[in-house]
């Protein structure tokens, strides 16, 4: 085959301007990159660590993302292309690195006159691209992004990237696209599934991703959060249950697909700072406040949860609104991350901790002495009760898995299946169908090996590959189908409860399972038993502007200063962006939690094809009539409650509202990942909580009401109705606030066209006022490639 050395040469100087001869030997392919590494050493460190970083992954066990060679053995023409296909994609993540905006480095102390700031604030202040030093609730910033997620989402990402015009990705190594969800064994020879395989494959060739493990290889947090996310990061993904990684201490933000695909692009998103609320591990009380901000779990009781612990109620912290759920780092996030061996994966950790006397705008307590076995009742993740009050009822299944479930969990199942057919003699019943799916393939290499699978299949379960598509963190009506009935509780109950097919507490079963039995064969996500290290603490970098900008006083000052600027470039710029114009229509009345299953079924996700495919089903199995009430009556304006568009991130939701012929949704509060939506796709969303309005329309006859949305003086009017006997045909205003952001955006139909007008400087144009504008429109499509997805 011949030697890869005048190859690896040619990459060299192709990708880096480094120019460098070899002998034309025979060299296996493995010490041939081994002695490019080695000669260029001294000259050029950088590039020999990345050719350092191809042998690793070379040596790697395929269970755990590496091609399982070694230097002994030859290799086939697929496995040297390969390797071939690794040097180019990791000296061009030097490149990546190179072009992309240099961030200012924490700082050791906090300025004696910068208000006290929560994590969150912190993260936030950090990735700020005009850096301050500070942050507070309310302002509207521009950040840098450390790292994008993607899963089966991907196609909407696609249809995104697309119209951008391939425009290349910010960086080939901070990309995380798992093939999982829609993609297992059983289906890998559909037209579907071969399309997705298609479209990751040619992602990873076209962006030349370093980052990439194929199918099936973890469902997508579950690797991410064990080996990638960094305390102090800023991760945006396109699920709602990012949210996970925020087990680590980093900011883990979910998003749909049109906005993750713009900060994939550019490096970059905005965010409008939430307000955050406060959980600390001490004393139990109900929390109902998450809606829209972010959770920080924090006290003593951190010191009882494991990372793993940590990673499932990080996940589920989307599940009542929060924004994303983050846990103050600490000695055994430390540990966790120091675990790793690849340096890149732990070296760019920064630690914070809340100050004393920061702003929360709640605080509650959980005293974890008292918790206890619950279970989720079908069809509400909120309506959570202890076991014992379902104890015995029948069920017709078992499943341990999902995007929640970590290596901890499948482990204590194990264990409780083990307790139970060794130590407690039961059997179980023949009746059911028993199903576990392993959270990435080095987890269910791990039960291999320490023999924990054999007890799955003993007690009578199928063990599934990683990313098998489930839903076992959401049990909303027909989310897994029309007429499916789950309850959702945690490994350990679903074990006990799989041997009579009744719902069981583990409790019992727990109680047999001793602690020598626990450190054999715990994980790496548990408890470590270890010396406590205390992490080095970080603040915020130091302020670039001038004049005593980390006061409290300038913090006011300058946000009032930036959002002048804004309007001032909104009226300079005339023009620039067409005017939203005022809708007239009748009402189509929703009630609360509305949700994206509902709103976009998945069982239309991968065929229905644009806004007019979604659209034929939107609300189809909730509100079957509510397609002929938009399209014949009239009725293009949604008045809905609270929460509207909660669950998952699928943007399809905004789409099949748009293909139904939807102009407006009003409601008295958005989920977070839903409201993003709206303005990214050119959706006219207004959140209007004034009980009047909703009394109002109710008293109008609720569809019969004639709607005015004047998108100039920022008020709706309820004028007249059908003519019943409600009807007093007295119009009534309510005002509402629409950001400068969202309606930008809404004005120019979503993020796409905004970028076709303003390229890589979109959020210059759409933060910065007639300034960014101006900058904008003059570098827009001056650099950049165009790369198939």
């Amino acid at each position: 085959m011949g030697s890869v050395l005048p190859q690896i040469a040619g990459l060299l100087e192709s990708t880096r301007g480094v120019k460098v001869q070899f002998e034309n030997t025979e060299e296996h392919p493995l010490r041939a990159i081994r002695l490019a590494s080695a000669r260029i050493r001294d000259a050029r460190p950088r590039e020999s660590e990345a050719l350092q970083q191809v042998l690793a992954i070379a040596a790697n066990a395929p269970n755990y993302g590496g091609l399982g060679l070694d230097a002994e053995t030859p290799i086939s023409e697929a496995d040297r292309s390969e390797l071939i296909f690794l040097v180019s994609a990791w000296l061009e993540a030097l490149n990546s690195a190179d072009r992309s905006r240099p961030a200012l480095g924490p700082s050791a102390t906090k300025p004696a006159d910068r208000r006290p700031m929560n994590i969150t604030e912190k993260i936030f202040a950090l990735h700020d691209v005009e850096t301050k030093g500070w942050v507070k609730p309310g302002q509207m910033i521009r950040v840098r992004v450390d790292w994008i997620m993607a899963n089966r989402t991907q196609q909407g990402m696609v249809q995104v990237y697309d119209r951008l015009g391939k425009p290349g990705i910010f960086r080939n190594d901070r990309f995380w696209l798992a093939g999982d969800h829609s993609v297992e064994p059983r289906n890998l020879d559909t037209p579907l599934s071969r399309q997705l395989i298609a479209q990751s494959e040619g992602a990873r060739r076209a962006f030349k991703m370093t980052e990439y493990q194929g199918m099936n290889y973890t469902i997508m947090h579950t690797e991410f959060f064990r080996e990638r996310a960094q305390p102090g990061m800023l991760v945006v993904g396109s699920d709602s249950h990012t949210c996970s990684s925020g087990a680590n201490g980093c900011l883990a933000v979910g998003l749909g697909a049109a906005d993750v695909t713009m900060a994939l692009v550019t490096g970059e998103t905005w965010f409008r700072v939430p307000e955050v609320v406060e959980i600390r591990f001490e004393q139990l009380k109900r929390n109902t406040v998450a809606a829209d901000r972010v959770v920080e779990y924090t006290g003593p009781g951190l010191d009882y949860l494991s990372p793993d612990a940590r990673f499932a109620i990080a996940n589920m912290t989307t599940e009542f609104g929060g924004t994303t759920g983050i846990f103050a780092p600490d000695h055994h996030t430390a540990s966790f991350i120091n675990q790793r061996k690849l340096a890149r994966h732990k070296n760019h950790s920064y630690y914070f901790k809340p100050d004393p006397g920061c702003q929360y705008a709640a605080s509650h307590v959980i005293d974890l002495a008292r918790a206890e076995p619950f279970v989720a009742r079908y069809p509400n993740p909120d309506d959570v009760v202890p076991v014992g009050a379902m104890a015995r009822q029948v069920l017709d299944g078992c499943f341990i898995g999902a995007c929640t479930t970590a290596e901890e969990d499948i482990i204590l199942g194990a264990l409780v299946l083990e307790a139970g057919l060794m130590k407690a003699g039961k059997t179980p019943v023949a009746k059911g169908k028993r199903k576990v799916v392993p959270g990435s393939r080095p987890i269910l290499d791990r039960l291999r090996t320490s023999g924990l699978a054999d007890v799955y299949e003993w007690a009578g379960f199928e063990i599934g590959v990683p990313g098998a598509a489930t839903a076992q963190n959401r049990n909303f009506k027909n989310r897994m189908g029309k007429g499916s009935i789950g309850n959702l509780a945690s490994a350990a109950t679903v074990a006990a409860s799989s041997f009579e097919m009744k719902m069981t507490s583990p409790n019992d079963l727990v109680a047999m399972i001793s602690d020598e039995q626990w450190e054999r064969v715990k994980g790496k996500g548990s408890l470590s038993s270890g010396p406590e290290v205390e992490p080095q603490w970080v603040e915020p970098p130091e302020p670039t502007a001038a004049a005593d900008p980390n006061s409290v006083r300038n913090a006011t000052a300058s946000n009032t200063k930036d959002e002048e600027e804004a309007e001032k470039g909104e009226k300079e710029e005339e023009g620039v962006a067409p005017k939203l114009q005022n809708i007239k229509s009748k009402i189509y009345r929703l009630g609360d939690f509305v949700d994206t299953d509902a709103l976009a079924p998945a069982q239309f996700l991968m065929t229905a094809g644009g806004d007019a495919g979604f659209g034929a089903h939107c609300l189809e199995f909730t509100h079957p009539d509510f397609r002929q009430a938009v399209a014949e009556h009239g009725a293009q304006v949604v008045v809905a409650g609270r929460a509207f568009g909660c669950g998952s991130s699928r943007m399809e939701a905004v789409q099949a509202l748009r293909g139904a012929g939807v102009r407006c949704v009003i409601a008295r509060s958005f989920a977070f990942i839903y409201a993003r939506n709206q303005p990214s796709l050119g959706l006219l969303g207004i959140t209007l909580d004034d009980p009047a309005f909703y009394e109002a329309v109710d008293r109008h006859g609720g569809e019969d009401v004639q709607i005015e949305i004047d998108l100039v003086a920022n008020v709706v009017r309820l004028g007249g109705g059908g003519g019943g006997a409600n009807d007093d045909n007295r119009k009534k205003e309510f005002a509402f606030e629409l950001s400068q952001m969202e309606k930008r955006l809404t004005e120019l139909g979503g993020v796409a066209p905004a970028f076709n007008k303003f390229g890589k400087q979109i959020f210059d144009a759409l933060t910065s006022g007639s300034r960014g504008v101006q900058k904008a429109l003059k570098e827009a499509h001056g650099t950049g490639s165009s790369l198939a997805w």
